[in-house]
């Protein structure tokens, strides 16, 4: 049975695994400094949120979301990061941490959840494709140098 809530203490250890997992995903290369950042921001819950998917209490699936302000509309939840373990795939789990980050926005009063994916995710499309609307937007990135 799978199992959707908030990251606890002792989840550290998996959820890293995850995100870890998430980021190799997308070809990226992060520091400890990122994972605890985020870590602490979760923790706190003040502007970043995250829920777990465990499957007979093991983690095998992580979302990270967070709301802003919209100019048209209520707030709007933005949900950055979704992932799940290869063994969780075909199984809801992502199904059910979109449902779970949804229905937090209901709660919250938000307009509307979206997120981004490549074009080329064909997999997460499959999901995506069944439970939101695409839009058609193009997405684009000025990266800032720090």
């Amino acid at each position: 049975m799978i199992t959707i809530g908030p990251l606890e203490a002792a989840d550290r250890a998996a959820w890293q695994k995850l995100f870890e997992g998430y980021n190799t995903f997308y070809e990226r290369t992060v520091p400890q400094e990122v994972y605890d950042r985020a870590w602490a921001g979760f923790q706190s819950g003040e502007r970043m949120h995250a829920l777990t998917a465990k499957l007979d209490a093991t983690m095998v699936g992580i979302v990270h979301f967070l709301v802003h302000a919209s100019t048209t509309s209520a707030d709007v939840c933005y949900l950055q990061d979704l992932f799940t373990s290869d063994e969780a795939r075909g199984k809801g789990v992502g199904r059910q941490l979109i449902a779970a980050v949804r229905d937090w926005a209901v709660e919250q009063g938000c307009s509307r959840v979206y997120w981004h994916t490549k074009h080329d995710n064909h997999t997460a499309r499959l999901l995506y494709d069944k439970v939101a609307e695409n839009r058609g937007f193009i997405h684009y990135v000025i990266p800032l140098d720090r």
